[in-house]
């Protein structure tokens, strides 16, 4: 079978948690689960590495503001991991060009990674940090849930992740006027803030 699925699939779920995509791969590539993960993504640095991030967005992804400042840096990381993660997967199966699997892996990857940021921005508008909580513990297990499932069943997989994708930029595209309406409230606030410093700055 084509490894087109897995690649969809890690894509996706790079988008919302490459690190997690990576040690999930990583980790059933050295146990023999599958033999379509290269032997690079299961070297015990890489693992590491990608254990230790792991756990670093696992924190901040469920402190609100923080987790929205964590997205904007990762803008550039998950599409890059899901372009390489593609890439050495089809380089893997030899079934699926190089170039091709990264397009798919990192456009779908920002895709993803679009209607999580968003979707965080427009938690971040509500007082209560609980929500953010909720949703990054489902984001996490949905991501751990589904790149396993794609291990057994990728086409299967590979047909949800897109199902979930397609909802996700739905919903994003209901949440826009939230979003809006909370970065002008943050503008305004930094601009506040600014006028304050000047203000309590004393002369020269």
């Amino acid at each position: 079978m084509s490894v087109l699925p897995l690649v969809f699939t890690s894509g996706w779920a790079s988008g919302i948690n490459a690190y997690a995509v990576v040690l999930l791969l990583g980790v059933f590539g050295a146990t023999g689960l599958t033999d379509d993960v290269p032997e690079s993504m299961q070297r015990p640095e890489v693992l590491a590495v990608a254990g230790a991030l792991f756990l670093c967005e696992a924190v901040a992804d469920k402190i609100p503001y923080v987790d929205s400042a964590w997205d904007s840096v990762h803008t550039v990381v998950r599409p890059v991991a899901g372009a390489w993660i593609g890439a050495l997967l089809a380089g893997q199966s030899g079934s699926l060009s190089d170039v091709v699997a990264g397009l798919i892996g990192g456009s779908t990857a920002l895709a993803s990674h679009t209607v999580k940021a968003g979707t965080r921005m427009a938690v971040n508008t509500s007082p209560e940090p609980l929500s953010n909580m909720v949703i990054s513990l489902a984001e996490d297990l949905g991501v751990g849930t589904i790149v396993t499932f794609a291990m057994f069943h990728p086409l299967a997989a590979a047909i949800i992740a897109a199902v979930l994708l397609v909802a996700g930029l739905v919903v994003l595209f209901f949440l826009l006027s939230r979003i809006r309406r909370f970065l002008r409230r943050r503008a305004q606030r930094r601009e506040e803030r600014r006028l304050a410093a000047r203000v309590e700055r004393p002369p020269d």
